[in-house]
């Protein structure tokens, strides 16, 4: 709570200077007189609403009540970092700049940052990855692209769509201006010996003096290509789940008796407030961990293409990423290897790091290669925008939309799910939430919202 209170500077201030009086022993007259100033100060600023404003950004950002009262030290990593959000949230400051808030967030938490800061009446600067994010929450876009900065009125979706339209705009003038520039050139070139077509050589010279090709700098966005292309079609038997229940480390328990069937053409999201619910999920369908109770089965159709949470033990070896990449694929030619590096952007040089020095970024797009070279049928993916920029999210997103086989994965980024689930599987300790419908009709669905409080126990 303290922490958050420090976010108001000057109300903290006041609030410690006169504690510090009332606690003194010999408290005199001089010190009654400065409390009373403080007081009035205090009242001014509304400080008796200081705690429970405090309170209400900590559990709109998942501190639950009885952690409010904790020392910083007894929280988790994640957990300081949505205390320290409240902190630059409290006393609504003037000027609000947020470095990727929304990152560790859980869906319903995003969504409340969302709807708070929309309604925010000061000036907000954000950075984020998150597509829905900066559609509900900015008015205004800056793009920091081909050597200068602009600013463009409207959200993000609306500047992309902007800044393409504008991109294709010049490079249809530009060849409308070289195709005539090499119109002129060429009567030029014929008829410069022409005397009785001097005027008209003249005239055209003058006019190709005038004529303005302007430059298109070459952009610093890079998007890789990612394909995914099965080796067959899935069968009708995709994933029967049957019984599983699974546990947390410490004992919690993240589902119970958990039942579904995978159908072809599913695009599934699984989604809990317990974001280890999934990744436990995931990790026993793919062998990586076993059930407490339960089984399940692929098809025989089936090839899937695991993406982990956590992919560090792919990375404990100094091995370049040519060879690294070898090791996954059943052509090792070197050339083939290296033009598949390149389409996920690493090129020169690049190729030759050595795989332990790897960026976040750099290690998902190297898993996402691997992952490409299976040419699965079904993909399963915990939390596949981790680390990743726009373009890489958006080139991601594209091809999942397309793509034929089916998709198990989770994710706290809302236009991700939206365009690419189908059906939503949500994991709570007394139940499964199991619904065929977009993401965006299920966050404002009645039915789920009643299940919600029945399995959560809200």
């Amino acid at each position: 709570m303290d922490t958050v209170l420090m976010g108001h500077s000057v109300l903290w201030a006041i609030m410690e200077e006169k504690n510090a009086l009332y606690a003194k022993p010999d408290f005199n007259d001089e010190d009654g007189n400065r409390v009373a100033e403080l007081e009035d100060k205090f009242a001014e600023m509304e400080g008796w609403n200081a705690e429970s404003d405090a309170a209400m950004l900590l559990s709109g950002l998942g501190i639950k009540e009885d952690q409010h009262y904790k020392l910083m030290k007894e929280l988790s990593g994640k957990e300081k970092v949505r205390v320290l959000l409240a902190r630059a949230l409290y006393g609504k400051p003037d000027n609000l700049l947020l470095d990727e808030p929304t990152n560790d967030l859980d869906l319903e938490t995003v969504t409340w940052l969302e709807n708070y800061l929309s309604e925010y009446e000061q000036t907000v600067l954000v950075v984020s990855h998150d597509r829905h994010f900066l559609d509900s929450v900015c008015t205004h876009t800056v793009d920091i692209d081909f050597g200068r900065v602009q600013q463009f009125a409207g959200n993000y979706s609306f500047w992309y769509e902007s800044s393409q339209l504008a991109l294709r705009q010049q490079q249809q003038q530009n060849k409308k201006a070289e195709e005539k520039k090499k119109e002129l050139e060429e009567f030029i070139r014929r008829f410069s010996a022409n005397v009785a077509k001097s005027k008209q050589t003249t005239s055209r010279k003058k006019m190709l003096e005038k004529l303005n090709i302007e430059e298109i700098k070459a952009s610093s966005r890079r998007y890789p290509g990612i394909i995914f292309t099965p080796d067959r079609d899935p069968g009708n038997k995709i994933l029967e789940v049957k019984g599983l229940t699974a546990y947390a480390d410490d004992g919690t328990l993240l589902f119970r008796d958990l039942n579904f069937n995978v159908e072809k053409d599913d695009k599934i999201v699984f989604i809990s407030r317990d974001p280890r619910a999934m990744t436990a999920l995931f990790q026993i369908i793919n062998g990586v961990e076993k059930a407490s109770e339960g089984t399940y089965e692929w098809g025989q159709t089936i090839t899937e293409a695991y993406l982990p949470l956590d992919n560090s033990e792919y990375f404990n070896t100094d091995m370049n990423l040519v060879e690294w990449l070898s090791q996954f694929a059943a052509d090792t030619n070197e050339v083939y290897l290296k033009g598949f590096l390149g389409r996920m952007l690493f090129s020169g040089e690049e190729i030759l790091k050595s795989a332990s020095v790897l960026s976040g970024g750099e290690k998902m797009r190297c898993m996402i290669s691997r992952m490409m070279l299976k040419n699965a049928n079904v993909l399963v993916l915990d939390s596949p925008t981790n680390h990743l920029d726009l373009e890489s999210i958006q080139a991601f997103n594209n091809t999942l939309k397309t793509f034929k086989g089916n998709v198990l994965f989770t994710s706290h980024d809302h236009e991700f799910i939206q365009t690419v689930a189908n059906r939503i599987i949500e994991l709570t300790p007394g139940g499964i939430i199991d619904k065929i419908m977009d993401y965006d009709d299920y966050i404002v669905d009645p039915t789920v919202a009643e299940l919600k409080a029945k399995y959560y126990g809200a």
